[in-house]
């Protein structure tokens, strides 16, 4: 493994996290376990050689683990250490950072993973005061728990027990109703979406999340 050789905490961590795709392996691990074919499918352009030889480095500088689920699945899950987790607030910092680039490609595939921490990461509490409700949102086939409680936002895989509505669609338009700012009707009527329930709550829910404003080019220029 290649080093820098400073006797510095941030060097050091770049040994340990800095290659391509480690940091994003560490993303896809924060929502929970997942096998190497799930973490395939949520990091476009990791081919399985080099997938492997990076989960084999987080393995052995501690980062992520792995283990054989039970019966009747049976399946090697990777899944981050404690101390792996304690990378959530540098991923959130990295994810809030990165947009506010005024390159930032949205047009790029995004996978579910990555944008549920976008939307955890880009919420406006602002938009949410005096409204409290539950939503079951699913991403494809993964369903997940999005719920507004004094104006904190939760949003973890799951189903909540008595939704508002339930939200059906895919990640792509998920992250244009989101952070593209696409309309809910325009998305209904081309059928990338269904709505099940108060569609005016599920329309300002998806309302809560916005890219910020682009860095300005010019900041620090003498």
């Amino acid at each position: 493994m290649r080093t820098y050789g400073e006797g510095c905490p941030a060097a050091h961590a770049l040994d340990l996290v800095g290659e391509r795709w480690s940091l994003l392996i560490v993303r896809e691990l924060l929502l929970g376990p997942k096998r190497f074919t799930d973490l395939r499918s949520g990091l476009h352009g990791a081919s399985a050689n080099v997938l492997s030889q990076r989960l084999r480095e987080l393995e052995s500088a501690g980062v992520i683990g792995k283990r054989r689920l039970p019966p009747p699945a049976a399946s090697k899950v990777y899944e981050l250490t404690e101390w792996g987790r304690e990378l959530e607030g540098a991923i959130v910092l990295l994810l809030r950072w990165g947009a506010r680039s005024a390159a930032f490609p949205l047009d790029a595939p995004m996978g579910a993973d990555a944008l549920i921490l976008s939307m955890r990461s880009l919420f406006m509490p602002q938009a949410a005061q005096g409204f409290d409700a539950a939503f079951e949102l699913w991403v494809g086939d993964r369903p997940f728990i999005a719920e507004i409680i004094d104006a904190q936002l939760i949003l973890a895989p799951g189903r909540p027990e008595h939704p508002h509505a339930v939200i059906r669609t895919d990640a792509e338009t998920l992250k244009r109703l989101t952070l593209g700012g696409r309309s809910l009707d325009v998305s209904m009527h081309a059928g990338r979406v269904t709505v099940q329930g108060d569609q005016a709550m599920a329309e300002r829910f998806l309302g809560m999340f916005r890219l910020p404003e682009p860095a300005a080019a010019s900041a620090g220029a003498v």
